[in-house]
């Protein structure tokens, strides 16, 4: 159903209210915490503002590499013509190592704010041509624009998701309304800012493989070749400069650092998590029985687990393991696009495919679980359990992103955040969908007023009971771990933190499974 022009007019006029609340919050949030990565694209300003494009990806002045695709490289140089008249010292490539003046703070911090415009226009248009109330509306933008994990990953630790998820909405909304070639060409250019979305390519070209490209032979081959083409000029916008100076291998050495390990610094909460408490638990054992193995190294909160492998009893796991392990997991995702390739199924499958990624994939971030909350969020009032289950799995997605902010200062700020967004759902989805009262049959038939009423949003006993327990998980990390064991363990609170976020990642997981498969 389409939505009237003046229709979408009032639609556009409305979205800017709760951008306008969003951006106050950012702008509150400059003062705060910031991680490394404020120092990673500083330098990646220096890097594009001071050398030539032929040196980009082969500079290593700092330890912060440039490793995005060369879309985003493009992006910092841009915002380098900015920042050199803001603060020249800001895109020194020398001077500037660790440099974070006022002005520099500031500068970065905007850039982060004004880019998430694309975040919030991608939310309009999603919502634009679908017959939605205006609470309806406001809901899905209040889930997307007021998301807490975006507010904790991009405006306190410090990167530009807003901009990139932005990106991907907009090619989904695209695929929604039946422009298949548009769809694709922004998650071409998507994979160029960031290679990490590549997880969901296989779902994109089935999907459009048998939704776009059908009609006959020949129809169906025009249309194959019109899209191959359109993806191959993206690609050769972005990389055909870097394979003209010679510098292609330079640029995938980057991107694709295979050596850092299968785990990430903090454990994202995923399976591999249990394979590796599994590896180190077997080894404790095995050492206290008297047989002589070499430990596993790595640190549970340690920093990049570099080219050692964690594993000292079970077998290694290796790239090509988790490439297999995640393709098999999106595959009955595949398998439903190639049989009904459905525009109103797109946003659920690429999160699925995304959510796989993140279980099983290879150094995976825990900022990485943004990707499939922030894209099953415009889906999330299809149902009563599309909702419950939002809800659940955006509760755990925020709180395992906690140990990203770990100075005291930005505690209640994460805390606000998580406690506001939790509030807003429960009586969002609550209004959305209300108590309603049903009267049995036979009392009617009796004369008699036999009713009962039908509870409103509900998350189930396994949704309470398992925020209990993550509610009893941070009490014990804030208190309990030093009253009971003072200084012994300290690793435990984290990993703690991330087995039972991974229990609930696998829960939701399975859940998706099970809706894909069941959906006609």
């Amino acid at each position: 159903m389409k939505t009237p022009p003046n229709t979408r007019h009032q639609i556009g006029g409305e979205i800017w209210w709760p951008a306008l609340v969003a951006a106050v919050v950012k702008l509150l949030l400059i003062p705060a915490y910031r991680s490394t990565d404020f120092e990673v694209h500083r330098n990646w300003l220096a890097i594009t503002h001071s050398l030539p494009l032929s040196r980009w990806y082969s500079d290593t002045t700092s330890q912060w590499t440039l490793d995005y695709p060369p879309f985003f490289a493009y992006f910092e140089k841009f915002l380098s013509f900015f920042a050199s008249r803001v603060d020249p010292t800001m895109t020194h490539l020398h001077h500037g190592l660790n440099y974070a003046s006022e002005r520099t703070i500031l500068f970065q911090r905007l850039s982060v704010t004004l880019s998430d415009s694309v975040l919030v226009y991608s939310a309009y248009r999603l919502t634009r041509n679908r017959n939605f109330s205006s609470f309806e509306r406001f809901l899905i933008w209040a889930l997307v624009i007021w998301s807490p994990g975006l507010f904790i990953v991009d405006h306190l630790h410090f990167q530009y998701n807003g901009f990139l998820l932005g990106m991907l909405l907009l090619s989904i909304s695209f695929l929604e309304e039946g422009k298949d070639l548009v769809g694709g060409f922004f998650f071409a250019v998507l994979l160029c800012f960031k290679h990490l979305f590549a997880v969901a390519a296989p779902v994109y070209f089935v999907y459009l493989f048998r939704h776009y490209c059908r009609g006959g032979l020949f129809k169906g081959f025009g249309r194959l070749v019109l899209m191959g083409s359109v993806v191959l000029v993206v690609f050769a916008a972005a990389y055909g400069p870097f394979l003209y100076y010679g510098q292609i291998q330079e640029v995938f050495r980057r991107m694709f650092p295979f050596g850092r390990g299968l785990c990430h610094a903090y454990w994202a909460p995923n399976f591999w998590v249990f394979y590796i408490v599994m590896d180190k638990f077997l080894s404790f054992l095995l050492v206290k029985l008297g047989v002589n193995i070499q430990a596993p190294k790595a640190s549970f909160t340690g920093g990049l687990v570099g080219d050692s492998s964690p594993f000292a009893v079970l077998p290694t796991i290796t790239p090509l393991i988790t490439f297999i392990t995640v393709l098999l997991a999106i595959s009955p995702c595949l398998v439903k696009a190639w049989r009904n390739p459905q525009p109103r199924m797109v946003a659920k499958w690429v999160s699925y495919a995304y959510t796989c990624g993140f279980l099983f994939g290879w150094h995976v971030h825990e900022k990485a679980s943004l990707h499939f909350v922030i894209t099953l969020a415009p889906t999330a009032l299809k149902s009563m359990e599309d909702a419950k289950h939002y809800f659940f799995l955006s509760v755990v997605s925020c709180y395992s992103l906690f140990p990203l902010l770990f100075e005291a200062q930005e505690y209640p700020i994460k805390v606000v955040l998580l406690l506001l967004h939790a509030i807003l759902m429960f009586f969002g989805f609550s209004s959305r969908f209300p108590a309603r009262t049903a009267t049995t049959t036979g009392a009617t038939m009796k004369g008699r007023d036999n009713t009962s009423e039908n509870p409103a949003f509900y998350i189930g006993w396994f949704g309470k009971s398992y925020l209990f327990g993550l509610l009893f998980v941070e009490i014990w990390g804030l208190f309990l771990h030093h009253m009971v064991l003072g200084d012994r363990l300290p690793f435990l609170p984290l990993m703690m933190i991330s087995i039972y976020c991974a229990l609930g990642m696998i829960y939701s997981w399975i859940w998706q499974l099970r809706h894909i498969i069941l959906t006609h």
